[in-house]
């Protein structure tokens, strides 16, 4: 009986020929959408679906060596009319220039002219070129390679100033700025010179001292802001932004940053103290491997090698992986 009525279907009405197209578009979008990514009802997900994902590509890195590190000081004290401390740690003699009271759009024009310009913003003579001058009061320190100490700025109290108005501000409270003193060093490293944004409180605004963003110049004319590297699926920092041991930063080309590896062996080192530190960090997909991957562009760092290649999203944030890179290469890619 099924047959003949499906015969008679065939013969007699065109909502046979209408049924048969509409199945077909629909499966057929199903599994283009599918392809690309994009969320479609599992009964209509292949079997082998993980075997058609495509791999993230493998971003190449390159080590930079970072020579510059500036943190807020121990000391309680920060304000507008008190001043604020503040500690460089530098691999490299250094000069820290202080500006306070800096124009907003001055110290953008002046990272604009770094970029385009075609003099670079590596000594505090030029920075403050760029800046036009735009600023109340600059105090420059000279810091040594093997300086651990705090270095305290302050305006004059003459300039009577005890705030810089309501929000939104046309200037920064602070802006400090670390450059190589030696023109040696100026062509040893890429990068020449660090600009971090520090909040002060004042009269206006009381929120408490801290630094809003840091930026790094290179020989180039390339800027990249400074930030964390990655995080863990327990929302832990593996590696410190403010410190020169670990801090680098990347070309273009090759893009973002990865820990530093130099002297003696610290690629083992740093091998055993992830090891030994980082237990319990096991993929958050098979809970068997350590985690060994970071994903671009949300620098999650949640997944072993076995397991990058069968996702297209992150497993933490759900975005969309557009490459990877291993915290570590273990022996068994190597001989891949």
């Amino acid at each position: 009986m099924a047959a003949v009525f499906l015969i008679t279907l065939y013969e007699y009405s065109p909502l046979f020929y209408i049924t048969v197209i509409s199945l077909c578009f629909v499966v057929t979008a199903a599994m283009v959408l599918g392809w690309f990514g994009f969320d479609v009802p599992v009964i209509l997900r292949s079997s082998d679906e993980t075997e058609s994902v495509l791999p993230a590509p493998e971003k190449r890195m390159v080590q930079v060596t970072n020579p510059f590190a500036l943190e807020m000081g121990s000391s309680g004290v920060a304000s507008v009319t008190e001043g604020v401390s503040l500690l460089p740690c530098c691999l490299e003699p250094c000069v820290l220039s202080c500006y306070w009271g800096c124009g907003v759009h001055a110290l953008q024009g002046a990272l604009q002219t770094h970029q385009q310009g075609p003099s670079k913003l590596a000594t505090p003579h030029l920075f403050q070129e760029a800046l036009h001058f735009q600023y109340h009061h600059c105090q420059s320190f000279h810091i040594s390679g093997e300086d651990r100490e705090e270095h305290y700025t302050k305006m004059p109290a003459d300039l009577g100033i005890t705030d810089f108005g309501l929000l939104p501000r046309e200037r920064y409270p602070v802006v400090a700025v670390l450059t190589l003193a030696e023109s040696e060093a100026r062509d040893t490293y890429n990068i020449v010179a660090s600009v971090t944004v520090v909040h002060v409180p004042d009269d206006k605004y009381s929120l408490s001292a801290r630094i809003l963003f840091q930026y790094l110049l290179t020989a180039q004319g390339n800027m990249y802001e400074l930030k964390p590297l990655f995080m863990s699926a327990e929302s832990m920092g593996l590696s410190e932004a403010t410190d020169p041991d670990r801090s680098t930063e990347a070309p273009p080309e090759t893009q973002r940053r990865e820990p530093r590896k130099e002297e003696k062996m610290p690629a083992m080192e740093d091998e055993e103290d992830w090891s030994e530190e980082g237990k319990g960090k096991e993929c958050v997909v098979c809970q068997n491997a350590p985690v060994n991957r970071v994903l671009l562009p949300c620098r999650h760092a949640c997944v072993c090698d076995g397991c990058v290649h069968r996702f297209q999203h992150c497993p933490i944030c759900r975005a969309f992986v557009l490459e990877s890179f291993a915290l570590f290469q273990r022996p068994h890619m190597e001989e891949e």
